[in-house]
């Protein structure tokens, strides 16, 4: 597991810095910079870009992935690939044709209470259609197994401009009107740069021939289109109807929370960028015992990693919202319910590249729609009685209920689980030291010192009893093979 455990690191550290802009955009910068109003716009049109993308990519970037490795000549690699630049081409064609056709009824579904939204209907398209040949040409890096520049790109570069812009707009050297374009042209701009470095690394010859096994093509890619929008639509789902049911301020103020616990869900990101192409080799190859050892480590150590920024969030939650402004300082429980689930995302670990890589995707993606639509509804129910925390509610009983069946069926399908005696060690790790510090504090009045003083005090703990215990074999070899060897 070597080229998995040294990009999955460079992944991770450019995925916790992207993070680190993100949490001062998203906790100081926003709320400082925009009014609560405009702060809720900018949430509630990056979220429906996040929900609106799949359906232009429908599913291509994960079928490069899957099939990739399958062919064996130069053509037909240069045909897979022209499919996929085709499709989200033709498909956000046909979806802006819609819109236009039906842009006047989308101005009136935000007329009264929300109608800021209307001016910048069309930015949801252009982000969509930016991120999905984002997610095509990121694909396409990833197979040639480089994905640590994709990852700077998708994690860094968009929130880095956007510092620079909210900076700039509060020097008013720019209105909010033009804040709001230029942040949709940075989603614009990061695509074309991605376009750049995937032609630098490989150049197809273009053509309009059709690949190979067109119709497993289709087939998995519209699939996979319908698991891809049930990962986002379970994510995103909440925010857009939250716009629906309330007043948009509070789409900001649920956003803040949820980003808070998705912090949670870096390790897994970064990781995931590499063990998916792995992933998918070792089933065209038929590599079982390769495969259950994948699955074992990659959970082993996405939990020892994920729950240590667990227990930081958790134990320090309280004075973190002492931080942010008053009007944004609700939703504590909201962090501790999602963080729960981006846990139990972690601790799955390559999970979802074993089912979406394997011949048995579609049963999968049948729960995965029933599950949307219990989303869906629970929203529905949810929200109108006990407002943002309804939605938090929803999503946490939707995604551990579809994190549980995507555990059982690897289980069953496979006879596979990624639970050994080290996981257990790391769960009695994390209780204990998540009740040891949520109702302990350093006596002093200043919030942020009392956050930097008990996470150095956790994060000693944490290291001396991860290492010494040995609860993930990657991170002790690299511990062992990098930070020893480089110790005079």
């Amino acid at each position: 597991m070597g080229i998995v455990a040294k990009q999955s690191i460079k992944n991770l550290i450019s995925t916790y810095f992207g993070f680190g802009i993100g949490a001062l955009n998203v906790l100081f910068l926003y709320p400082k910079f925009l009014s609560v109003e405009y702060y809720g716009l900018v949430t509630f049109l990056l979220s429906a870009g996040n929900l609106f993308w799949p359906f232009m990519a429908l599913g291509v970037h994960n079928t490069i992935v899957k099939f990739y490795t399958s062919y064996h000549t130069k053509t037909d690699t240069d045909k897979l690939l022209n499919f996929a630049l085709f499709m989200p081409l033709a498909l956000g064609l046909l979806i802006g044709v819609a819109g236009f056709i039906f842009y006047d009824a989308l101005l009136q579904y935000f007329e009264g209470e929300n109608d800021l939204v209307q001016p910048y209907i069309w930015g949801i398209f252009v982000i969509a259609m930016a991120t999905a040949y984002f997610e095509v040409f990121f694909a396409w890096v990833k197979v040639q197994f480089k994905s640590v520049f994709g990852t700077l790109m998708r994690e860094v570069f968009h929130r880095l401009a956007i510092t620079f812009l909210l900076i700039i707009l509060y020097a008013e050297l720019i209105s909010v009107h033009l804040f709001i374009y230029l942040l949709i042209g940075v989603f614009i701009l990061r695509t074309l740069v991605m376009l750049g470095y995937a032609f630098k690394l490989y150049l197809p010859k273009f053509s309009f021939q059709l690949p190979g096994r067109l119709k497993e093509l289709m087939n998995y890619s519209l699939l996979i289109f319908i698991a891809g929008t049930v990962a986002v639509a379970l994510f995103d789902l909440d925010k857009v109807m939250i716009e629906y049911f309330m007043p948009i301020e509070n789409v900001s103020i649920y956003g803040i929370a949820i980003y808070i616990a998705t912090v949670i869900a870096v390790p897994s990101k970064a990781m995931h960028q590499i063990t998916n192409p792995i992933t998918a080799k070792y089933l065209n190859h038929g590599e079982s015992e390769l495969l259950k050892d994948l699955y074992v480590r990659s959970s082993n150590t996405l939990f020892l990693i994920s729950g240590f920024v667990f227990i930081l969030i958790i134990t320090n939650v309280h004075q973190l919202y002492e931080i942010i402004p008053e009007p944004y300082r609700i939703g504590v429980s909201i962090v501790f319910l999602i963080s729960l689930v981006k846990l139990s995302d972690n601790v799955l670990g390559n999970n979802n590249s074993i089912i979406f890589n394997s011949k048995y995707y579609k049963t999968v993606l049948i729960a995965g729609v029933v599950l949307v639509g219990v989303a869906f509804l629970l929203n529905v129910w949810l929200i109108p009685i006990y407002g943002i925390y309804g939605a938090a509610y929803a999503t946490f009983i939707s995604f551990l209920a579809y994190n549980i069946f995507k555990l059982s069926f690897v289980r069953i399908t496979f006879g596979i689980h990624p639970f050994n005696k080290r996981s257990l060690y790391i769960f009695l790790v994390i209780t204990g030291l998540t009740l040891s510090f949520y109702f302990w504090d350093f006596t002093t009045e200043f919030a942020l010192l009392n956050i930097v003083l008990k996470s150095i005090l956790i994060s000693i703990l944490y290291f001396i009893i991860s290492f010494k215990g040995a609860l993930s074999k990657d991170l002790t070899n690299f511990y062992a093979k990098v930070i020893i060897k480089k110790s005079p």
